[in-house]
């Protein structure tokens, strides 16, 4: 019997120290298309909190990229994992994700789906709408840096292996949010030139941005099943993929503090 009670104390202890996490699939429009979400929060954590929007890769939104919300939502964020595609788009074959991202890629579409996603998330009653930013992984993080351009209200926005389109001489005085990318320094989808041009852009629009290099990493190096893919110039990478979640998790929590006033 004593060892029955210590057992039940032992297991009320550890409930009442870890929360459950909660996820489900929300869904919403953006114009008449209909899409799906993936929320994801730890119900342990009281009052409202930092949101963070999750844009997938050019696959949709696949188990990676909730996973990944799970992972923000176990830092203490409301998470919310955006549909870019439409409800059940997505796919494990290279032409059809092509065609899907094709649909979306350098079109207003992409900022206006990133922005349908990231009003979900700051209108959900655990977010606090002043405390937003946005993650995405190679489509993903095209999408994040087009979010930063459009001046969405976000703090920040972090991008994975992503394309690199430097900003629209129009985007420049819009961009408000501060910018983190962590790049392949081996990633032969994204030239040097256009670097340059992504470098240049974010002089041009004074802003606070940062880019870290992965040496000997390529495209996709964060997606465990990259390289299963085989796919040219693409592979999971992990410690370039644990050390970019590392930063990813110092940046948050820098954009997140309390800004403290001088007295």
């Amino acid at each position: 019997m004593s060892m029955l009670l210590a057992t039940l104390l032992v297991l009320g202890m550890a409930t009442a120290g870890y929360g459950k996490m909660i996820t489900k699939a929300v869904q919403y429009k953006q114009d008449d298309t209909v899409l799906e979400g993936y929320l994801a929060y730890d119900d342990a954590v009281k009052g409202k909190r930092p949101g963070v929007l999750v844009v997938h890769e050019f696959w949709g939104l696949n188990d990676f990229a909730k996973k990944t919300a799970q992972e923000l939502a176990k830092l203490g964020y409301v998470a919310f994992a955006v549909d870019m595609y439409g409800k059940g788009k997505v796919t494990q074959d290279p032409e059809e994700a092509r065609a899907l991202a094709s649909h979306v890629r350098s079109t207003p579409l992409m900022r206006e789906r990133a922005k349908a996603g990231l009003e979900v998330l700051a209108k959900n009653e655990l977010v606090d709408p002043r405390r937003l930013a946005a993650i995405g992984f190679c489509f993903g993080g095209t999408t994040v840096l087009e979010l930063a351009y459009s001046g969405a209200d976000v703090r920040g926005v972090v991008s994975f292996h992503g394309g690199l389109p430097a900003p629209k001489p129009e985007d420049l005085k819009n961009i408000r949010a501060s910018i983190l990318v962590l790049h392949g320094a081996d990633d032969p989808h994204v030239k040097p030139e256009g670097i340059a041009a992504f470098e240049e852009g974010m002089r041009q629009a004074k802003a606070d941005w940062q880019m870290i290099l992965f040496g000997g990493a390529v495209h996709g190096f964060t997606n465990p099943e990259a390289t299963g893919n085989n796919l040219p110039g693409v592979a999971y990478d992990a410690r370039a993929a644990a050390r970019s979640f590392q930063y990813m998790e110092l940046y948050l929590k820098e954009i997140f503090a309390p800004v403290s006033s001088t007295p």
